[in-house]
């Protein structure tokens, strides 16, 4: 099968937020529980280093955007990656395509450190990031709560060899 790698338009966000939802609801994606609106999630990414995976019929199969981790100047270029496909794209290898441009992209946008948290048991999504060179930092032992249930997550980052 053929894909398709482009920029994210507006005309994308239903589907964008279509498979946030399918995410949410398998549970090892995201600790959010609900879907946000598209103004909402328009407001939590950057606008740059938005990419979307287009199948053969283009329809949208997989998304990734990056969040700013915090405000102060001296983390520009810190980002949160959030990547994100759709149950039956899943396990195809397909997450590698969109991690290799947003980390191109990203250092275009000069973004020095990427960075992303995954719980222990989404191992496809933690072998995609291992592949393009994310390292694991730790184990965030117990950090949130998601349907009443302690859950951990797996820190990784990723720092630019070429944005000093």
């Amino acid at each position: 099968m053929n894909y398709e790698l482009r920029e994210m338009l507006p005309n994308d966000e239903a589907r964008v937020l279509e498979i946030f939802k399918q995410g949410v609801e398998g549970g090892i994606a995201t600790f959010e529980t609900t879907v946000p609106t598209a103004e909402a999630w328009n407001m939590d990414y950057f606008n740059d280093c938005r990419w979307v995976l287009e199948n053969e019929t283009n329809q949208v199969v997989g998304w990734c955007a990056l969040k700013p981790v915090s405000k102060r100047e001296s983390f520009r270029g810190v980002a949160e990656v959030s990547i994100y496909f759709d149950n039956d794209y899943q396990g195809k290898g397909l997450g590698s395509v969109l991690l290799k441009k947003m980390i191109l992209d990203s250092e275009n946008h000069k973004f020095w450190t990427l960075q992303t948290n995954i719980f222990p048991e989404n191992e496809g999504a933690l072998k995609a990031h291992q592949k393009n060179g994310f390292r694991i930092v730790g184990t965030r032992k117990k950090i949130g709560k998601l349907n009443g249930e302690w859950k951990d997550v797996m820190m990784l980052e990723r720092r630019s060899e070429v944005i000093f």
